[in-house]
């Protein structure tokens, strides 16, 4: 309804820095629940950045996670590639468990990203380490 566009946020310009915390956010948001340490974690990812956030939320708010997936990959190049799969799984993992919705929205990326879970797996192995607070006790 042509009345309502105004109220409407364009998306920003999908830029390399804006394609890493679109694709954090759209991580935190899969499964429903935003964990405090999964906002930890964001924060250290864009560094008080705050402008990048709301950017990050404008565009998320604008755009499918499908088609972020369409053009996120032409944005960025190899390392920003794995630098975002990084921070994306550290953020699934952040909680101490990944949900289904999680599991299935970090496999759509991976892949868009043009990662096979075995090229994967070392840097999830090594994740899934570091965020196994339980060795420690409880």
């Amino acid at each position: 309804m042509g009345l309502f566009d105004m109220f409407k946020s364009a998306a920003p310009k999908l830029n390399p820095r804006v394609a890493l915390a679109a694709g954090l956010l759209y991580m935190m948001a899969s499964d429903g629940q935003i964990g405090e340490e999964e906002i930890g974690q964001l924060q250290s990812v864009v560094g008080g950045d705050r402008a990048l956030l709301e950017d990050g939320i404008k565009y998320i708010r604008a755009v499918s996670f499908d088609q972020y997936l369409q053009d996120a990959p032409g944005v960025l190049d190899d390392a920003q590639r794995l630098c975002l799969l990084v921070n994306a799984c550290d953020s699934l993992l952040s909680d101490g468990t990944a949900a289904p919705q999680e599991q299935a929205m970090f496999g759509k990326l991976l892949a868009a990203m043009g990662f096979s879970e075995e090229r994967f797996t070392p840097y999830f192995q090594t994740i899934a380490v570091k965020n196994n607070r339980t060795v420690f006790g409880r």
